[in-house]
């Protein structure tokens, strides 16, 4: 593990803010790369880097929370509740989890991206197919057996009150093969 002395000093709540900060950090370094594609190439070039560069980041992130957590390889709906909490994005994103069942339901309240772009006057980001491939990858990381259905997002929004929702099924066999 990497030691930094310098974090020693610093209280919780310090840790804390220097956590959000982090966040905010990666997210505008995720902003900047794809603006300066989206600029330079285009929205459908960006859109192509974007879902390239989320299938491999998003189950790396996903490991990485799940050995932290120490969840089990097959931790299903309860273990992605998890590790959803404790994404880069949970920091910066209101958003709101809930299992019913063989299903979780998530839902984004608030979306900074979204927010960041609407105040630059710039059109939303198109991000239900990158949803699609950062959510799927992160779910069946931590669980194979996950599935994922976008319910809404942006540029399909079917329900107003959030700004994107997602469902998560468990399917009931125990089969590690990816099918999506």
């Amino acid at each position: 593990m990497a030691y930094n002395p310098a974090l020693e000093a610093l209280s919780k709540e310090q840790l804390m803010e220097l956590v959000t900060l982090y966040s905010k950090n990666w997210l505008a370094l995720d902003g900047v790369w794809f603006q300066s594609v989206e600029q330079k190439l285009g929205m459908d070039e960006a859109m192509e880097h974007d879902e390239n560069a989320w299938a491999r980041f998003t189950r790396i992130e996903a490991r990485r929370i799940r050995e932290f957590l120490q969840l089990p390889p097959f931790s299903g709906l309860e273990g992605l509740k998890q590790a959803l909490a404790l994404r880069f994005y949970a920091n910066l994103n209101r958003a709101e989890c809930q299992i019913q069942g063989n299903t979780l339901l998530y839902r984004t309240l608030e979306c900074r991206v979204q927010t960041a772009r609407s105040r630059k006057k710039m059109p939303y980001h198109p991000c239900k197919q990158v949803g699609i491939v950062e959510y799927t990858g992160f779910a069946q990381e931590i669980d194979p057996r996950i599935s994922c259905e976008c319910i809404s997002c942006y540029p399909e929004i079917s329900d107003p009150s959030c700004c994107c929702a997602w469902r998560f099924t468990l399917r009931a066999e125990n089969n590690t093969k990816d099918k999506d």
